[in-house]
């Protein structure tokens, strides 16, 4: 399925990821996805995203992701050779995402907070990338009836010591109606790439894997801090309007491509 270009003249959406330009610097899985999401006006997002960006836009609106998963068998970039990092290259996270095209057309996500219950993790993807990664204590459970439970306190305001920082509780049970041609879901899920502040420019770090396979899902209670945390007050106090699960897929990253200064 391929969703034709706006007006705005972005990339038209696909399922099937572009080849990635420079080939493979490291991979990971993304296992048992619930996607919530929240419609948010354009204009309240646009100020958070990276120069050179901004607001992608669906039906109107743009919108605001808050996406449990694990995180599991990630490859050390440049030395994906080795195999799956032990350890630390499988945690538990829980992400708030936006929504973003840059002047090339080009749609990613940008990143507002990744809880991630693995303190090495957090610290490599600082320093690498720049993503805004916090250290949390996290869980991930599976009831009898298939409902998944999604749990995180953060450990300090800034992932480092102090107080608790703000946490999250996800309960979702997945559905069984496909929902992976949806025009909707693959405009949430089929996102080839990430934008990102660094080293004084944006930057676009690409990345592909299989189509998705998404279904439907109830949520069944939502208690969460990590919204209103990213800038977006009262957020989880709405039932989102849209609410799907994924058992995953493999992906592959490729190298950042820097386009712009991000100051000046």
């Amino acid at each position: 399925m391929t969703v034709g270009p706006s007006p705005d003249a972005p990339e038209p959406l696909s399922r099937l990821a572009p080849a990635l330009p420079g080939g493979v610097l490291h991979e990971q899985d993304w296992q048992s996805l619930t996607f919530l999401h929240w419609r948010v006006d354009p204009a309240i997002v646009a100020p958070l995203l990276p120069p050179g960006t901004r607001p992608d836009v669906f039906d109107g609106s743009t919108w605001v992701g808050l996406i449990p998963f694990r995180l599991a068998n990630a490859t050390a970039p440049g030395f994906r050779a080795l195999g799956p990092i032990p350890y630390a290259g499988t945690f538990p996270e829980i992400n708030v995402r936006l929504y973003s095209v840059d002047e090339s057309g080009r749609r990613g996500v940008v990143f507002r907070s990744l809880e991630s219950s693995r303190l090495a993790a957090v610290a490599a993807a600082h320093a690498l990338f720049g993503l805004p990664y916090r250290w949390a204590r996290m869980s991930i459970s599976t009831a009898a009836d298939r409902t998944i439970s999604y749990r995180s306190e953060r450990l300090g305001d800034h992932g480092f010591g102090g107080a608790p920082g703000p946490h999250c509780i996800v309960e979702a049970r997945p559905g069984t109606a496909d929902r992976s041609d949806d025009e909707l879901a693959v405009f949430l899920t089929a996102r080839w790439g990430l934008h990102v502040a660094r080293a004084g420019r944006t930057r676009f770090i690409p990345n592909e894997h299989p189509p998705w396979i998404v279904v439907d899902a109830e949520l069944r209670f939502l208690d969460d801090e990590l919204l209103a945390a990213a800038g977006f007050p009262g957020l989880a106090d709405r039932a989102p309007d849209s609410v799907l699960f994924s058992p995953g897929v493999h992906t592959a990253f490729g190298r950042a491509a820097a386009d712009r200064p991000a100051i000046g």
